[in-house]
C-alpha cells in the first residue's frame, strides 16, 4: 500500500492516489474482519469440542482408577506395576497440519491400539484387562484433547494479530486517508472556483472593451 504524505501538493494525481489508498485500506479491513470472524467461529467450535472431550476424560479416568484399584487388590500393586512395564510405548503419533485462513492447525495422526495383553493370564484377573482398556481409552482422548487445545491456542494468537491489524486500519489508516482525500478535494474545488471567477472576470473585461 503506497503511503500518501499529507504535506503533498493538492493535485488531482495525489487525490487519485489518496482515494486508491483509502479504497485498499477499506477493502483490507473488510477482509481482516471476515477472517477474524471465521477464526473466532472455528475457535468456539473447538472450545466446545475440548469441553466435551475433557468431560469424557474425567468420566473414564474415574472408572479407570476404580478398576485399577480392584486390580491392585486382586493381583497386588507390585504385580500390576510390573505388568504395566510390559505394555508397549506409544510411538505411532505423527503431527500434520491443515490451514484455516492462514493459521496452521495441527492434526495428530496415530494408530489406535487394540487390546493385546503382553502378560500371561495366570495370576491375573479380568479387572486388569478392564483397567488396560480404560487407560487406552484415556490415552486416545488425551491425544485428541492435545490436538484441539493446541489448535485453540494457535487460533487465539492469530485472532489477536488479525484484530490488531484490523483496528489499525479502522482507527488510524482509514481516518487518515479520509481526511487527506477530503482536504485535497476541498483545495481542488476551491481552486476550480477561483479559476472560474478569474475567467469570468477576464471575459467581462473583454466584453467591456468591445
Amino acid at each position: 500500500m503506497l503511503p500518501v504524505d499529507i504535506t503533498l501538493f493538492p493535485t488531482k494525481g495525489n487525490l487519485i492516489l489518496a482515494k486508491n489508498t483509502l479504497a485498499l485500506s477499506m477493502q483490507g479491513y473488510e477482509l481482516l474482519d471476515k477472517k477474524r470472524n471465521i477464526l473466532i467461529r472455528e475457535m468456539m467450535e473447538l472450545i466446545s469440542k475440548a469441553k466435551e472431550i475433557q468431560g469424557k476424560i474425567d468420566t473414564i479416568f474415574s472408572s479407570a482408577y476404580a478398576v485399577l484399584q480392584r486390580a491392585n487388590i486382586a493381583v497386588g500393586i507390585e504385580q500390576v506395576e510390573e505388568l504395566g512395564h510390559a505394555l508397549p510405548l506409544e510411538d505411532s503419533i505423527k503431527v500434520m497440519s491443515r490451514s484455516v485462513m492462514g493459521t496452521e492447525i495441527p492434526i495428530v495422526a496415530h494408530e489406535k491400539q487394540e487390546m493385546h495383553p503382553r502378560y500371561g493370564l495366570y495370576a491375573t484377573t479380568s479387572s486388569l484387562d478392564e483397567a488396560c482398556l480404560h487407560f487406552i481409552a484415556v490415552k486416545e482422548l488425551c491425544i485428541e484433547l492435545a490436538e484441539v487445545e493446541n489448535a485453540v491456542y494457535r487460533l487465539a494468537v492469530n485472532i489477536k494479530k488479525t484484530q490488531k491489524r484490523a483496528n489499525a486500519l479502522k482507527n488510524v489508516t482509514i481516518p487518515k486517508y479520509q481526511t487527506i482525500t477530503s482536504e485535497i478535494q476541498s483545495v481542488l474545488e476551491e481552486k476550480e472556483r477561483e479559476e472560474f471567477t478569474r475567467l469570468k472576470v477576464i471575459k467581462g473585461q473583454k466584453e467591456r472593451k468591445h
